[in-house]
C-alpha cells in the first residue's frame, strides 16, 4: 500500500504527519493487501485567520475500485483522525459489496 500525504501550502508539519500515517495505517491496515494506494491531501481554507476551515481529502484506490472522503473541522488533527475513520469504515462497506454484489 502506497501511501501519500502532503499539504497544499507547502510542508505538512512532521506531527500532523506522523499522526495522519499512522491513523490512516491503523484504519487501513487489514485491507492492506486490497488497496494500491491512499492519498491524503491536507488543506488550510482561509489560511491563518483561523475557524472550521482545515480540510482534509482521502483517496482510497484498489484494483478497479477506489473511494473518496472529504471533512472539515477546525483543528487538524480532529479532521485527520475522522476523516481515517470514515476512510476504514467506507473501504470496508466497499470490499464487503465488490465480495458480495447481491447482498
Amino acid at each position: 500500500m502506497q501511501m501519500t500525504i502532503r499539504n497544499e501550502q507547502g510542508t505538512l508539519d512532521p506531527t500532523t504527519r506522523t499522526r495522519a500515517e499512522r491513523r490512516l495505517g491503523f484504519a487501513l491496515g487489514r485491507f492492506a493487501n486490497r488497496i494500491r494506494s491512499v492519498r491524503l491531501v491536507l488543506t488550510d481554507q482561509n489560511g491563518p485567520r483561523g475557524g472550521v476551515d482545515k480540510l482534509c481529502r482521502v483517496e482510497v484506490r484498489g484494483t478497479g475500485w477506489s473511494v473518496h472522503i472529504e471533512d472539515i473541522d477546525a483543528d487538524a488533527g480532529v479532521v485527520v483522525d475522522r476523516a481515517a475513520d470514515r476512510a476504514g469504515r467506507s473501504v470496508a462497506r466497499k470490499l464487503d459489496r465488490l465480495r458480495d454484489p447481491i447482498g
